[in-house]
């Protein structure tokens, strides 16, 4: 499927990757192992000898300890930290998939991803509700966060959190701020949260079932249920989901408010759209408006309207409540599907207006179809999800070269109604 949802899904918020993340519904590196197991076994993800890495760590220590570390938090933090290839590799090499809505949608909010959180909601629904009456955010919406961050929980990640920011801080293309993160991660070993062996992440910091990076887990992080530990690494993912709401609250979250909702605009729209156009509702109704399946609009106070394909396609009003989800991750893809998700968990249906064909003139059902065709023809072309990327186009190459096709890895109307 080209990008995988999971490499979508990887640190996300702003919370986890505070400058990593460039925003617009990227493709962005994978977490890494599924649920709370251990370290990965990958070796460019292992530890490996570098003696100029070795030489910084030594000379870290004196500034650890003007930052409050003590002498015995820097010892269990650092023992057996070392250099990650495979973190530097990353860093480098982030390519930016600028992905459309629809696509970001099917990403991160698939049928599959549906199943999967539906399950976890209904699980952990009694802590949501607590969590709700603590701090005023939707058991839904809280949730939704955690789906997108790390799948329900299914993909907490697994490099150890202080050699990959150490790694990076070494490596010094963002030194100042991977150092503050690794002078955060042993303030949390020192304050007892968690062990070095327990504190695994992502490749560039981002822990738990919402992914914090280590200083925003020092200044948001809660201890919900009072037993002296914000644990946001095991399976139970109270602490983690009890912290999003926090956070959200902490940045203005509405209590019973919506974050916004699909709205259908009229023929010949033509005023200008993005998050940041507000207007009040009542002007969105006189330009015609309407909610999507019928309906005037609710009135929130001031809105915007995201209209990523125009009239006739998905297009939303958005509220408040969506600017502090944006707190999270400062990308109108991502806040789009967490409101999405959160509608889909709260017994919402799927989108009621369709995006059409893309470019190569097919839809995302078709698209879908193309790959099921190319997997049943023994052309790998991934999970079957509509989103065309590198693991589709490889296929529909392979597929070109066997049967003495041009060669271009692009999907058509011509190709799909071959593979028929």
């Amino acid at each position: 499927m080209g990008v995988s949802r999971r490499t979508v899904l990887a640190g996300t918020g702003a919370l986890a990757l505070a400058g990593c993340v460039r925003g617009g519904g990227l493709g962005l590196p994978e977490i890494g192992a599924a649920g709370a197991g251990g370290p990965s076994t990958d070796p460019d993800f292992m530890p490996q000898p570098n003696a100029e890495f070795d030489a910084w760590i030594q000379a870290f220590r004196p500034r650890g300890r003007a930052a409050g570390i003590s002498e015995d938090a820097l010892n269990r933090g650092l023992r057996g930290v070392g250099f990650l290839p495979g973190v530097v590799e990353r860093d480098r090499n982030q390519t930016e998939f600028r992905r459309s809505t629809e696509d970001y949608l099917a990403l991160v909010a698939g049928d599959d991803d549906l199943s999967v959180g539906r399950g976890r909601f209904s699980q952990q629904r009694s802590v949501l509700n607590d969590i709700e009456a603590t701090y005023g955010v939707p058991p839904e919406v809280t949730a939704a966060v955690w789906g997108v961050e790390s799948r329900f929980g299914t993909r907490l990640g697994d490099i150890p959190v202080i050699s990959a920011v150490a790694t990076l801080a070494w490596e010094g293309r963002r030194g100042r701020f991977f150092e503050a993160q690794l002078v955060s991660a042993l303030k949390i070993i020192q304050n007892g949260d968690t062990t070095p062996e327990q504190m695994l992440g992502s490749w560039a910091g981002a822990m738990g079932h919402t992914q914090f990076i280590p200083t925003t887990y020092e200044e948001y992080a809660v201890d919900f249920r009072g037993d002296g530990r914000r644990d946001i690494w095991s399976n139970d993912p109270t602490d983690s989901l009890a912290s999003t709401a926090s956070y959200f609250n902490r940045f203005g979250w509405r209590r019973g408010e919506p974050w916004g909702l699909e709205v259908q605009l009229p023929q010949g729209f033509s005023a200008s759209t993005g998050r940041d156009n507000r207007r009040s509702v009542s002007a969105w109704r006189d330009l015609g408006v309407r909610r999507a399946g019928g309906g005037s609009l609710p009135d929130h106070g001031s809105a915007a309207i995201h209209a990523p394909g125009g009239a006739g396609a998905p297009a939303w009003i958005l509220y408040h409540n969506f600017n502090v989800i944006l707190r999270y991750n400062n990308s109108t893809n991502y806040g789009i599907g967490v409101g999405y998700m959160s509608d889909r968990l709260a017994g919402g249906g799927p989108l009621r207006q369709s995006f059409g064909a893309d470019t190569s003139g097919l839809t995302q059902a078709q698209r879908r179809e193309l790959q099921e065709l190319l997997n049943a023809a023994g052309f790998d072309a991934g999970t079957p999800d509509g989103v065309i990327g590198p693991g589709t186009e490889a296929a529909i190459e392979a597929y070109q070269a066997a049967n003495g096709l041009p060669v271009n890895g692009e999907p058509s109307l011509a190709l799909l109604r071959r593979l028929r």
